[in-house]
C-alpha cells in the first residue's frame, strides 16, 4: 500500500483549557508555554495543567508540544534540563526549543522541535538540524514556496509552516530591537513589540516622508486557500498563531482550517489525517470576524503586494458600508450586512487615527451610539466586534466524536462484546450470564441500548448482532456493557498513543556556519560546546550577554522603499525628491534603515 502522509493542524494554547478547545474543535497538535523559557513568557503553564491537556489529547492520538523556545544562561540550565524531565513525565509529545544549549543535557526520550527562533531558512540549515536530532522544524514565516519545497527536497522529518495570525516583522531570533529600546528581550520571551509603535520615516535631510504610520507593522499571515500547495510542496505540518489571542479567534480559526483541510483530504488520498475523530462545531466559522490587521500571503509567491499594516496595529475586521447622513444622536449608514445591538465598530478619522464606535440600538440602516463620535458623511465602517458572533462562541461550541462499532456473540457460558474504533482498537468483554429467551423481539432493544454513548469520545455507528437465539438481556445490564466497553477502549486508546521516542545522542557534524557573531545567539557554556563539537567558532556571546554597539538590531523582507513605491529592483518608481539614508522615529528613539538589494533585505539601526 502506497504511504500515506500525515497531514498535522497545529493549533495555539494560551493554557491547558484552550488547548482542549482546540483540540475539540479539530487540531490534530496544540503548542502551550513550558512553566518557564517559552517566547510568550505572559502565556506559561504548570506541570499539572500540561498532564491534563496531555491525557485529554492524547485519547485522538492529538499530540502536546510544549514551547521552551528562549535562550539560556548558564544558570538556567539545571532548571532547564529538570523541567524537561518533568515534561516528558506529563505526558508531552515533544519539546520545542531555540537553544542548542539544550542537545548537551541529559534529556530524557523525548522528540525535540527546531523552533523558528532558530532562523530556519536554508536547506542547509535544515539537514544540519535533522541530523542533529530534532523531529520536527518550524520555517522562518518569510520563505517562498519554491525555497520550502528546496528545503523539503533535502529532509525526511516533518516541516511545519506558519499558515495564520500575527507575523513578526524580523527573521525570529534576528531582532533585538526590543531589548536595545526597554531591556525585554524576544530571544528571552519578553518583546516589549516596538514594531507595533507609530513612527515617522524621516530622510537624511530631516524631512517628513511619512507621519506617524506604524512603518514596522504587518498584516495577518492567512494562507488558508494555499493548503494544498504546501502539502505538495512537502510540508506536513500547518501552524496557527495566537497563544496571546482569545478563545473566540480560537475556535473561529482552528474549525475553519479543519475543514478546509479536510475537504482537501476527501480527495488527496495520498495524505492522511494526523489525529482521529470527527469534530461538529454549532456554527460558521468566518476569518474576518476575529483579530485581524487585514490578511496577507507574505511571502509565499514573492514580492507581489504590500504586507504591512501601515494605518493601524489593532483589529479592524470587516468593511460593514460608509456614512451616508448624520444627525443629532444616531448615523445613517450605506450597509453591506445587518448590524446588531451591542457590535463594535471603527472608522479612521480626519487625521487618520483609528476611532471606536459602540452599538448601542440599531434600527435597519441607522445606528444608536453609545455616545456620537466626530464622523463625516463618507467615511466607510468597519465592524471589528460582531456581538451576536462573540455571543456564539462564548458558549459551548463543538464536540469532538471516534467513530466506533460493537459486536455482540452469545457463547456457551454467556455474551461476548467488541467495541472496534474508527483506528483499529478494540476492547472485547466477556460476561458469564445464564441466557435467557425472550419473548418479544430484542434487537432493537439491543441496538438502541448498546448505542447511546453520551458524553463520552465515542460514538457508536453501528451494532452488529452475531445471535443464534432471540435472547432477553435487561436494558441496565447492557447500559453497564456500553460503559464498560467505552471505558476499556478509552483505556486502550490511551496506553497505545504514539509518542514519538528519541534517544539522543552526541553529533560532531559540520554547522552550515564556521563562525557565529551575535547572531548566534549563545548565551551558555552547552551551546558553546555544542557548536564547538560541530567546528564552529562562536566569536561572540549573546546580544542579551554582551550588546553590540552599531548592529543590525533586525533583520527583515519587508522593504519600506518597496512599500512607497521606490524599489530599483521591481522598476517602480525613482525616489528623486528625498535622500537616504532613511530613518524611524518615535519620541526620542531614532532608528537608521539600510537597505541590502542584492538579497531583498532591509536591516535596522539604532542611532
Amino acid at each position: 500500500m502506497k504511504h500515506r502522509h500525515k497531514i498535522e493542524l497545529l493549533a495555539p494554547a494560551k493554557n491547558a483549557d484552550y488547548g482542549i478547545e482546540a483540540i475539540l474543535h479539530g487540531a490534530d497538535a496544540v503548542y502551550i508555554g513550558a512553566p518557564m523559557y517559552g517566547a510568550r513568557a505572559s502565556v506559561s503553564n504548570n506541570i499539572d495543567d500540561i498532564a491534563r491537556l496531555a491525557r485529554f489529547a492524547h485519547q485522538y492520538h492529538a499530540r502536546v508540544y510544549v514551547a521552551m523556545n528562549t535562550i539560556l544562561e548558564d544558570k538556567d540550565l539545571t532548571q532547564a534540563n529538570r523541567l524537561i524531565h518533568e515534561l516528558y513525565e506529563a505526558g508531552a509529545d515533544a519539546i520545542i526549543i531555540q537553544d542548542m544549549g539544550i542537545l548537551q543535557l541529559s534529556l530524557p526520550p523525548i522528540a525535540l522541535h527546531a523552533s523558528t527562533q532558530m532562523d530556519n531558512r536554508t536547506a542547509d540549515k535544515a539537514m544540519f538540524l535533522e541530523q542533529a536530532g530534532f523531529s520536527q522544524i518550524v520555517l522562518a514565516r518569510e520563505l517562498t514556496i519554491g525555497e520550502i519545497a528546496e528545503i523539503a527536497s533535502k529532509v525526511t522529518v516533518p516541516l511545519e509552516v506558519f499558515v495564520h495570525g500575527a507575523l513578526c516583522v524580523s527573521y525570529s531570533g534576528q531582532c533585538y530591537l526590543s531589548n536595545v529600546l526597554t531591556g525585554r528581550s524576544a530571544n528571552r520571551g519578553t518583546c516589549s513589540q516596538p514594531c507595533r509603535l507609530p513612527y515617522n520615516i524621516v530622510d537624511s535631510e530631516g524631512r517628513i516622508v511619512v507621519k506617524n504610520k506604524y512603518a514596522l507593522s504587518m498584516k495577518d499571515l492567512n494562507l488558508i486557500e494555499h493548503l494544498e500547495a504546501l502539502m505538495d510542496v512537502g510540508v506536513r505540518s500547518f501552524k496557527i498563531e495566537g497563544r496571546l489571542k482569545d478563545l473566540s479567534y480560537l475556535k473561529n480559526t482552528v474549525s475553519l482550517y479543519r475543514s478546509r483541510i479536510d475537504e482537501i483530504l476527501s480527495y488527496r488520498t495520498e495524505y492522511k489525517r494526523a489525529s482521529v475523530g470527527q469534530s461538529k462545531v454549532d456554527f460558521t466559522p468566518d476569518l474576518q470576524k476575529t483579530f485581524n490587521r487585514g490578511f496577507t500571503n507574505y511571502f509565499l509567491y514573492g514580492r507581489k503586494q504590500n504586507v504591512w499594516s501601515v494605518d493601524t496595529p489593532k483589529s479592524i475586521g470587516e468593511e460593514v458600508g460608509f456614512v451616508l447622513d448624520i444627525a443629532s444622536k444616531h448615523i445613517i449608514l450605506s450597509l453591506k450586512t445587518a448590524l446588531n445591538n451591542g457590535d463594535g465598530l471603527c472608522f479612521f478619522n480626519c487625521i487618520g487615527e483609528l476611532e471606536g464606535i459602540h452599538i448601542n440600538r440599531v434600527e435597519g440602516n441607522r445606528i444608536f451610539p453609545l455616545s456620537m463620535p466626530n464622523i463625516k458623511k463618507g467615511t466607510k465602517v468597519f465592524r471589528n466586534n460582531d456581538y451576536t458572533f462573540e455571543k456564539l462562541l462564548s458558549k459551548k461550541t463543538a464536540e469532538r466524536r471516534i467513530a466506533s462499532f460493537i459486536d455482540i456473540y452469545d457463547i456457551s457460558e454467556g455474551f461476548r462484546l467488541v467495541i472496534t474504533d474508527e483506528a483499529g482498537y478494540s476492547y472485547e468483554l466477556t460476561h458469564i450470564i445464564e441466557k435467557e429467551l425472550a419473548q418479544k423481539e430484542q434487537t432493537n432493544n439491543i441496538v438502541a441500548n448498546l448505542s447511546k454513548t453520551g458524553q463520552t469520545i465515542f460514538v457508536v455507528t453501528d451494532v452488529r448482532l452475531h445471535l443464534s437465539h432471540n435472547w432477553f438481556i435487561p436494558a441496565s445490564l447492557l447500559s453497564r456493557w456500553r460503559r464498560q466497553l467505552t471505558e476499556g477502549l478509552l483505556n486502550e486508546r490511551l496506553k497505545n498513543h504514539p509518542r514519538e521516542e528519541v534517544h539522543h545522542t552526541s553529533t560532531t557534524h559540520a554547522f552550515p556556519e564556521p563562525k557565529l557573531n551575535y547572531l548566534g545567539n549563545v548565551a551558555n557554556s552547552k551551546a558553546r560546546t555544542f557548536y564547538s563539537q560541530h567546528h564552529t567558532e562562536v566569536l561572540q556571546p549573546a546580544f542579551e550577554l554582551k550588546p553590540q554597539t552599531d548592529v543590525p538590531l533586525m533583520f527583515t523582507r519587508h522593504c519600506i522603499k518597496y512599500s512607497m513605491g521606490w524599489c530599483p529592483r521591481e522598476e517602480q518608481k525613482a525616489n528623486n525628491q528625498y535622500k537616504e539614508p532613511f530613518f524611524l522615529t518615535h519620541a526620542s528613539t531614532r532608528l537608521r534603515l539600510e537597505f541590502d538589494c542584492k538579497v531583498c533585505e532591509m536591516r535596522v539601526y539604532k542611532v
